[in-house]
């Protein structure tokens, strides 16, 4: 589930998240083994600020199991 929903996240372009880096979310969502999670997406940049951007995700079965969650991640590059 971590990385479909970083599959998604990767979907968005440079430019359009240059504008509110940093930026991050939180949703409910149902796991597909039909589980209640939490999906926690961040856009950080990677390195320096104005360069590649990092797409971060977590996805975990509430507070208390963050740590134990599934993680995915990704870098959506500066193109000039």
């Amino acid at each position: 589930m971590a990385a479909d929903e970083l599959s998604r996240g990767m979907t968005l372009t440079w430019r359009d998240l240059s504008r509110v880096i940093p930026w991050g979310d939180t949703f409910e969502g149902i796991s597909p083994g039909g589980r209640d999670v939490e999906v926690e997406r961040n856009y950080l940049w990677a390195a320096g600020e104005g360069g590649d951007i990092l797409c971060e995700v977590a996805v975990y079965g509430g507070a208390s199991r963050y740590d134990q969650g599934a993680r995915a991640r990704g870098v959506i590059s500066r193109k000039e």
